[in-house]
């Protein structure tokens, strides 16, 4: 067994039990893959990071849910940057991580901590009616193409008519497991649709989204930073979003409000990257007890 230092982070809002909750493992980026899920599925939360030292970037970061390790995620990526800075580990306005995804730089500015996602890759378009059946919908509901996108996750971006619609969703995960099998993913990769309406929970809002989720994961993630990017590159690509910056907002119905400031690196169509920006409220911190190797 070692022990490991690590801060559980609210990510995506400026205040205790809002946004989305993330625990960051200092050091901890070479524990084996198992402990690591162990440790997710222990914390009920969606995802935890696990950081190291890097030979690239300024410092390394492992993404892991309880069923696998994922390359990218966006409100992890705000929740460890804000644990690193509440205990001083970062010099200056600008750190880069080492991430499965690629690079991905970080800068601190305006009181907010802004994430540059990877230019966005656009994937195959779903079947309004597929992706309706998976989340217990009408296909009327959805009013654009549903597509997949990923800048360093992928998701099924799908826009919902309105705030009813999006509220209704109720996710099937086995004809998700089918249909995310049958468009070549494996069985444990599923790309959950990101359910988006073109209007906000509040009145700052541009858009709010939900992200259901299969087991064993919880059921509703309460904001997803990397699909948040994806989302904006869909609405940009496809000429739904005007502004050039906008916020998005997600979680507020479920008691854990959180926002995101959204920024397009490029014109709409040649993309380079996508900036997310949110803040980071460090929750608590400890030491944790991990074996240290593989049972």
């Amino acid at each position: 067994m070692a022990s490991f230092e690590f801060d559980w982070v609210d990510a995506f809002t400026d205040r205790a039990f809002g946004g989305n909750g993330c625990a960051v493992v200092l050091n901890g980026a070479g524990l084996d893959d198992r402990t690591c899920m162990d440790f997710v599925r222990e914390t009920s939360l969606v995802e935890c990071t696990f950081t190291g030292p890097s030979k690239i970037a300024d410092i390394r970061v492992r993404y892991f849910l309880a069923s696998r390790e994922i390359p990218f995620a966006g409100h992890p990526t705000i929740a460890t940057v804000a644990a690193l800075q509440s205990r001083g580990l970062i010099s200056g306005d600008t750190i880069r991580l080492e991430t499965g995804a690629g690079i991905i730089p970080v800068s601190l500015r305006d009181g907010l901590i802004e994430m540059t996602q990877v230019a966005p890759q656009f994937g195959d378009h779903v079947a309004a009616e597929t992706v309706a059946g998976i989340i217990g919908l009408d296909p009327e509901d959805i009013i654009a193409p549903p597509r997949m996108v990923s800048t360093g996750l992928p998701f099924c971006i799908t826009v919902l008519r309105d705030h009813d619609a999006l509220r209704r969703a109720k996710l099937d995960p086995e004809r998700l497991g089918k249909v995310t099998a049958s468009m070549g993913y494996a069985s444990n990769d599923m790309a959950e649709p990101f359910l988006v309406t073109l209007s906000g929970a509040t009145k700052e809002g541009d858009t709010f989204s939900r992200l259901l989720l299969a087991p064993p994961s919880p059921p509703e993630d309460p904001f997803t930073g990397s699909a948040t990017g994806a989302m904006a590159a869909y609405l940009w690509h496809n000429g739904l979003m005007e502004k050039d910056s906008f916020i998005a907002e997600q979680g507020h119905w479920m008691g854990r409000p959180g926002q995101a400031r959204v920024g397009r690196c490029g014109p709409p169509q040649n993309m380079t990257g996508i900036s997310v920006a949110g803040k980071g409220y460090v929750l608590m911190r400890g030491t944790v007890d991990l074996p240290d190797q593989p049972a």
